[in-house]
């Protein structure tokens, strides 16, 4: 045999393309994290959570002002409230399944709110020229109208709910909670101050709820402008009534 011949290699033989692993393919977000992330999204979840909210508005208002008929209708009514669902639910379990939707409802329209306002500043970061505001009064204090509304929605809960700030408030009986809750001047002044924000809120926020969904249009602009400046007015006015008239001691 040749000293020369070859010996054998013992170097692995190199894998080809067609066995080596596939790179993943990168994972596709979900729908409604798509949606979420767009603008059109995050002003569809503001409208559809405004609406909602409203509509709790409107029933609560309807509500507030049975403190009119008397403590017995007023009692009646919170005492009602608490058996809805039953017996399906247990006693008061619908207000709180209500209560966690509407902060679920508050957290993602105030998120999406502040988020849509960043894109808005990150768009134009330099501020209008012009000296003459282009928008109204309700939509320039939009921002700071929803601030004061979280922290009326907190001080509410504590007041009414669990009484932690209603000194002289006892469990089941909400007709005397409310007359000695709107006795003191400092809890007058903080709901009055809300009512007018929230009719602010909803004058501008209504208006704005029907061009994301899409229910305005060139016949229909004026009537929505004016059902959002009475649903408005009637709420604000159906709210303050009630703190207006313990102050007053037509209701006592």
């Amino acid at each position: 045999m040749s000293m020369a011949q070859a010996t054998p290699s013992t170097a692995k033989p190199a894998k080809s393309a067609a066995t080596a692993p596939a790179p993943r393919a990168a994972r596709r977000p979900s729908t409604v994290a798509v949606l979420w992330h767009s603008t059109v999204g995050k002003k569809t979840v503001m409208a559809v959570t405004g609406v909602l909210m409203l509509l709790f508005l409107v029933a609560h208002m309807a509500g507030n002002l049975k403190v009119f008929f008397g403590p017995d209708d007023f009692n009646g009514y919170a005492h009602w409230l608490r058996t809805i669902g039953e017996p399906v639910l247990h006693y008061a379990w619908f207000l709180w399944i209500m209560r966690v939707g509407l902060v679920a409802c508050v957290v993602l329209h105030g998120v999406a709110a502040a988020q849509l306002s960043r894109r808005d500043l990150a768009a134009r970061p330099t501020g209008y020229v012009h000296s003459r505001p282009r928008a109204s009064y309700a939509t320039r204090t939009m921002r700071w109208g929803g601030v004061i509304l979280a922290l009326f929605i907190v001080w509410h809960l504590l007041d009414m709910t669990t009484l932690t700030v209603n000194p002289l408030g006892e469990q089941g009986h909400p007709y005397q909670n409310v007359v000695a809750d709107f006795r003191n001047w400092y809890a007058d002044v903080i709901y009055i101050v809300a009512m007018l924000a929230v009719g602010l809120h909803i004058r501008h926020g209504f208006w704005s709820a029907a061009q994301t969904l899409g229910v305005n249009g060139r016949r229909r602009d004026r009537a929505l402008k004016v059902c959002a400046n009475v649903l408005a007015l009637v709420l604000t006015a159906g709210f303050i009534a009630v703190p207006v008239s313990v102050m007053t001691k037509v209701v006592s």
